[in-house]
């Protein structure tokens, strides 16, 4: 059953990632490149400050940055115990696939950093905010799936790495949202 699975996902990455073409890899990366979203994050750290002070934005600040360490060092954790290859290390497919990040990293696939922390910040910053901003979680979670499928398109982790990546980064930020909320109501 799980050799079937493993198949489908190489199957389906090879489709996906074929998508591509020499005319949107330039995007691709751009949209990959985790500096590449600095201003979202300060903006998204301006609207908290403008609309529950600063006293509460320190405290949401010290939340994000363990959600973020949380996260991050699970996904390390979870990539060093389960040691799938990354599509462009893997020899039955490496010399078929599209692959246009700068190298192919020697670290494991499973489950996407990116992914993770990308839909933990998503869901993090749209909880905090629906108040606010309605629709602004919708804006995020938009952003979160391209970050996550950009991954696929660059070559670097098959949907099975993205989709567990998304899954774990919803459930880090639902969590970190409500010890936030904890955390606000005690010392705010």
């Amino acid at each position: 059953m799980l050799d079937r699975l493993l198949e489908l996902d190489t199957e389906l990455f090879v489709y996906l990632n074929s998508l591509g073409s020499p005319t949107w890899d330039g995007l691709w990366l751009f949209i990959t490149n985790k500096f590449t979203f600095i201003p979202l994050y300060a903006l998204l750290l301006f609207l908290i400050y403008k609309k529950l002070g600063w006293k509460s934005l320190l405290l949401i600040m010290v939340t994000i940055t363990l959600m973020i360490l949380f996260t991050d060092q699970t996904t390390n954790v979870v990539k060093r115990s389960v040691l799938r290859f990354r599509p462009c290390a893997c020899d039955e497919i490496k010399d078929i696939i599209r692959y246009i990040a700068e190298r192919c990293s020697t670290n494991r696939s499973f489950f996407s950093g990116h992914a993770a922390n990308s839909m933990a910040a998503a869901v993090f910053g749209g909880l905090l905010l629906r108040p606010y901003y309605k629709n602004l979680i919708f804006i995020l979670l938009f952003w979160a799936f391209l970050v996550a499928y950009s991954r696929i398109y660059v070559g670097v982790h098959f949907p099975v790495d993205i989709t567990c990546g998304m899954i774990f980064g919803a459930f880090s930020g639902f969590g970190f949202y409500k010890l936030n909320k904890y955390i606000l109501k005690r010392f705010s």
